[in-house]
This record gives structure tokens, sequence and C-alpha cells, in this order.
């Protein structure tokens, strides 16, 4: 092999080492402070705000959900109203359920309303966030009776 050829193939190796350590910190300044989760969900809470008479929260009506409680897990037993909503769920000190889990991202998910249906939306974890036994990539529908896993942590939407 030629000295050139050498040289390409040292610096080609080299650009792929300091691409892989910059996405290594990108991923890990991610999961500790959240700009990503929490520049979205900014873009995204004045885009989803409702204006005039919708702006008033309804009572809910018979048989819709009015809280979330934790079914299994490390917090098992724990029940948070719906009236808060948006509830963030993750380990930062911002989230309206705070789960102690090492699965489980700083901003980790969302549940939240859309006029009269629930839903969880997952915000770019690592390990995810699922209805059922199905990994969900967009905002998913929740039912009375649904469960969210998050981490080894069980939601379960009740009345």
């Amino acid at each position: 092999m030629s000295e050139l050829t050498l040289l390409l193939i040292r610096f080609a190796y080299l650009a792929v080492l300091w691409i892989f350590v910059l996405s290594a910190v990108s991923v890990i300044r991610s999961d500790i402070f959240g700009a990503r989760a929490a520049r979205q969900e900014a873009e995204r809470g004045t885009a989803r705000r409702p204006r005039g008479r919708a702006a008033k929260k309804a009572k809910p009506r018979r048989g819709d959900p009015t809280n979330v409680t934790i079914v299994e897990g490390g917090q098992s037993g724990e029940v948070v109203s719906l009236a808060q909503a948006p509830l963030l769920i993750g380990r930062g000190s911002d989230a309206a359920i705070r789960l102690e889990d090492d699965y489980v991202s700083t901003r980790h998910a969302r549940i939240a309303s859309n006029d009269d249906q629930w839903y969880v939306e997952d915000l770019g974890s690592t390990n995810g966030t699922y209805v059922g036994s199905t990994r969900i990539t967009q905002p998913t529908t929740l039912t009375l009776g649904s469960q969210v896993r998050i981490g080894k942590t069980v939601l379960e939407l009740r009345k």
C-alpha cells in the first residue's frame, strides 16, 4: 500500500472515532439536561393551547378517566389527578409523575388531553414507552383501564 492510502485510512478512522465520541456526548447531554425535549414541548405547547371558550376545563364526563394510578413498580399505589394535565413523566425534577427507575429518561413521556380523548406521547426516550405490549412511536389514544409501561413501572388510567 502506498503512503497516501495509509494516510487517508488513518484520517477516515480518526473521523469515524470523533463522530462516535461527539454523538455519545450529545446523547448524554440530552439525557441530563433534556434540552431537545424541552424545546419540542415548548413549541408544541404553544400550538396546542385552546383559545376562547375551549380554554375552560370542562368537567369530566361520566366514564372518563380522572386519574393515573401506578400499578406496578417502586411507587405502586401512587395516584395523580388528570386535572393537572398535561402530565410529564420522567426522572427530572419538573416531572408531574417522577419515577425513580434506571430505565426512565429525564423527560420520558407525556399524558395529555385533546378535547375528549386522552393520549400518551413518547418524548424521544431511550427505552421507549409501551401501551399494553406495543411500543409507541407517535401519540397514542388511551381509554379507561389502558396500561402504560415506562421502564419497570406500569401506569393505568382510572376513574
